[in-house]
């Protein structure tokens, strides 16, 4: 099915540039009700930035939930499921991996407004794959029919896993260290309300893709989530000192590894994907940053003496580094300063 047409306009409205807030999705009022939410639970446990951790002995319980966002809209339009149950294992693990906790167990949670057993099929096929790329057991979850509550469906997870002390990374970068990134494999589950407006901008789903590797632009989006489990070892191998999963926020998203600047002047270079979602709906260069990963998908800091024995152990590359600030804390990317 062709989802195209509903923003398009005339010509002049198509020129106009997207924003992420134009496309419905406020980051900073999104942040400020996240802060408001988490102010008004009483504290019964630890948090890191990506991971809540529960102190059970000798070590902690570490838990982590997710959903797969707008995402599932391209695929209802598509009628193509087999994809977003990787999407929600990867947004779920991988912000236990940049917490230094090894993914245990995935539960999952799906809400529709009626049963529909082919897309469930799908649903489930996607999620025993990603979890099995994962490396975690699939130990069941829930679907619930709410009819007047949910439109369509949404899908989300909760992952849980256990780490020592000495396993959990300690969460701040230093003045100096390195950063080494390791790639996306494209868009990620991340940012989809505004690559949408911009692929309805170019005609919907169906369109044939402008770059490599798809046919349309509906199958690049849905392009799942790289799972990045398996640098788990290698990272606390070289002592890594703390990691940033780049989901919402784009690259801002190195600030929560504390108040620097991080110089990022080799990046991995950005899929044809981003550069479909910029020229389609006419956004802004700081605004893609800002909200995709564009290229690079996890960054770790680390001691830049280990850095080069992190690259050789991985996929990953040095990417740059991070200095003492000089004011507020900055990424410095591709001419920006976000």
């Amino acid at each position: 099915m062709t989802n195209g047409g509903a923003d398009g306009g005339d010509g002049a409205d198509e020129a106009e540039e997207l924003t992420y807030a134009d496309a419905g999705v406020d980051v900073e009022d999104s942040e400020a009700a996240t802060a408001a939410l988490v102010g008004a639970v009483s504290e019964t446990a630890d948090t890191t930035e990506y991971a809540g951790l529960v102190d059970v002995g000798d070590r902690y319980l570490a838990l982590a939930t997710d959903g797969v966002g707008t995402k599932l809209l391209v695929a209802e339009a598509l009628g193509d499921y087999s994809t977003v149950g990787i999407d929600c294992v990867a947004m779920n693990v991988n912000d236990l991996v940049a917490a230094g906790v090894e993914p245990a167990a995935f539960v999952d949670y799906l809400a529709v407004d009626e049963p529909d057993e082919d897309r469930a099929e799908q649903l489930g096929e996607g999620l025993a794959a990603g979890a099995e790329e994962a490396g975690v057991a699939l130990v069941g979850g829930e679907t619930a029919v709410m009819p007047e509550v949910v439109n369509d469906f949404d899908l989300a997870g909760t992952v849980a896993g256990l780490a020592t002390d000495e396993d959990l990374f300690p969460g701040k970068a230093e003045a100096g260290d390195a950063l080494v990134g390791f790639a996306s494999s494209g868009i990620h589950s991340n940012g989809l309300t505004l690559a949408r407006k911009a692929a309805e901008r170019a005609g919907g789903f169906d369109e044939p893709f402008p770059g490599d590797g798809y046919e349309t632009v509906g199958e690049a989006l849905l392009e799942p989530t790289r799972i990045y489990t398996h640098l788990l070892d290698a990272l606390r191998e070289f002592g890594v000192h703390a990691a940033a999963h780049v989901t919402g926020g784009g690259w801002t998203n190195l600030e929560r590894m504390g108040e620097f600047r991080y110089e990022v002047p080799d990046p991995f270079p950005a899929q044809d994907v981003f550069e479909f979602v910029r020229d389609a709906g006419n956004v802004g260069t700081e605004e893609m940053h800002r909200t995709f990963n564009m290229g690079t998908g996890f960054v770790v800091a680390l001691p830049p003496e280990r850095a080069d024995g992190l690259v050789a152990e991985t996929d990953g590359e040095l990417v740059g580094a991070v200095e003492e600030a000089d004011g507020e804390p900055s990424v410095e990317i591709r001419g920006l300063s976000l």
